[in-house]
């Protein structure tokens, strides 16, 4: 009897060890993540800091996941560059004055969407894929048949203090009518054209008739993932942020008398954007081992922000505070309203969309070609020592990002 007691005692530790080693494991990883990022704790209060807040220091926070996914889309990028790299423009191939920007939709599993891939992985930032609703743009220049840049608009996170606060949401209201905002995760020039402030043209194109309509055509009547409810949206607001502080792209953003974007706030600087796909795929790992819900709890329609939930999940499971979560970058969030009258029907529920005044992507693009590309073109004339084949050098890995494209 007494073996027989003390073969179970055993096996229990034996089975409980590996359990142990694997938390004990995750959390030195965790640890040794974050100082190789730079960060320490406060003396005062045991919080995250890092020394430096300026955008260098910024862009090393995010070296580690853009090298992490430069990694995984290796044979992607070796595979698509030489197809797709007609598609780069030379700083020679440009001519300013005739630029002629055009909006291509995006289809899934076509060579455009490649492309829209393959000329992502070249942000300094690394680019989320979007979740829910979502519609993606090459911006052409179809006087040479080049690319300019990118837009890929989403579905918006369901907690942003500075948008609730400045539409004047509650919670039932945010609840009933976050279907007619979308998120700009993806918005900006490539090179050259990004030498010429191609990306506040593309930010422009964001409130433009082409896209309030293709939002209409696709999204208009369709039923709420999570509400399963039939819910007729319109574009009324995109809302975008600036991965690297305070903006120059979308500040003071206007052609003519209209205002495209503006400035309502700072985010509190809390997110996950410093735990790399790696380190995430082993905390999913370790959830799993201990059963909890959120493992995987990772489709959209089964809750808001589901990353940032599972980090923090792991987190706390590992036994460290939440507040590793506070990293202490606060980007920058603007405000584009496509109907005069949005804020009014964000926060009452009623109007009909007042869009009397929206432009076309064609409008949009003679405008601001004309305000920002041409000057800058006659002012800084070294655009055309840029190779298209330079793009290549984008998606090598680095130990340190100069800042070669505008990014959100």
């Amino acid at each position: 009897m007494a073996n027989k007691r003390q073969s179970k005692k055993t096996n229990v530790v034996t089975l409980a060890t590996p359990l142990a080693n694997l938390k004990a494991n995750l959390k030195g990883k965790v640890r040794r993540h974050l100082r190789s990022l730079g960060f320490r704790r406060s003396k005062d209060d045991g919080r995250l800091v890092i020394d430096g807040t300026g955008k260098e220091a910024i862009r090393s926070l995010h070296l580690a996941q853009r090298n992490n996914k430069l990694k995984q889309n290796k044979e992607f990028i070796e595979e698509q560059w030489p197809l797709l790299q007609k598609h780069f423009a030379s700083g020679s191939e440009i001519d300013p004055g005739n630029i002629k920007p055009e909006l291509e939709l995006v289809r899934s599993n076509s060579w455009q969407a490649n492309l829209f891939r393959l000329a992502a992985l070249t942000w300094a930032v690394p680019v989320s894929n979007g979740f829910g609703r979502r519609l993606r743009y090459l911006v052409w220049d179809r006087h040479n048949n080049k690319l300019i840049g990118l837009i890929a608009i989403g579905d918006p996170v369901f907690n942003l203090t500075v948008r609730d606060q400045h539409i004047g949401w509650d919670v039932k209201a945010r609840t009933e009518r976050l279907v007619n905002i979308l998120d700009a995760y993806v918005l900006g020039a490539i090179p050259p054209y990004n030498m010429l402030l191609g990306g506040k043209l593309v930010a422009s194109l964001i409130r433009s008739r082409d896209i309030y309509n293709d939002f209409t055509k696709h999204y208009g009547n369709l039923e709420g993932i999570i509400s399963k409810k039939e819910k007729r949206a319109r574009l009324l607001v995109v809302t975008t942020s600036s991965s690297l502080g305070r903006s120059s792209v979308y500040n003071r953003l206007k052609l003519g008398e209209q205002q495209y974007f503006i400035d309502i706030g700072f985010t509190r600087g809390w997110g996950h954007f410093h735990i790399p796909d790696t380190l995430f795929i082993e905390m999913r790992n370790y959830l799993r081992k201990l059963k909890h819900k959120y493992a995987d709890k990772h489709r959209f329609g089964q809750g808001p922000n589901w990353r940032l939930r599972t980090v923090r999940a792991a987190l706390t499971a590992l036994g460290f505070k939440d507040d590793l979560l506070k990293h202490g970058i606060q980007r920058e969030v603007f405000f584009c309203e496509l109907a005069k009258n949005a804020r009014g029907i964000l926060r009452t529920g009623k109007g009909r969309p007042n869009i009397k005044s929206l432009l076309t992507a064609k409008e949009v693009s003679e405008l601001a070609v004309k305000r920002w590309m041409v000057p800058r073109a006659e002012r800084r004339p070294e655009y055309k020592l840029w190779q298209a084949a330079s793009i290549a050098d984008l998606f090598a890995e680095k130990r340190a990002i100069s800042k070669v494209v505008e990014m959100r």
